[in-house]
């Protein structure tokens, strides 16, 4: 969990955010292939007034299957980003199939 600075109040605030280091530690990835991941536009952070990079925890699940999967089957970077995002478009359809199936 990141701490933001608000200007206004100057009291630390809670953010569901997650500092560059931190997500680098949650995932295992280096920051050149975090970096990577960020220029292909499939993890897209907020930025703070200084330019620095924030997370959310979704994309520490991303990131970590991505991950996972690149590693066990040698897969490129461009490979593993179409399998996970392949997997998270079947995950979605099966939720809404679910949900039509709980409706009749």
């Amino acid at each position: 969990m990141t701490i933001v600075q608000i200007h206004e109040h100057a009291v630390p605030v809670t953010s569901d955010r997650i500092s560059l280091r931190e997500f680098l530690e949650l995932t295992g990835v280096t920051e050149d292939a975090l970096m990577e991941l960020v220029r292909l536009d499939w993890i897209v952070p907020a930025r703070t007034a200084w330019e620095e990079f924030l997370f959310v925890d979704m994309d520490v699940f991303r990131v970590r299957k991505y991950r996972r999967l690149c590693s066990d089957f040698e897969l490129s970077p461009v490979a593993g980003i179409i399998i996970v995002d392949l997997l998270e478009r079947i995950a979605h359809l099966e939720e809404r199939l679910r949900v039509s199936a709980d409706r009749l």
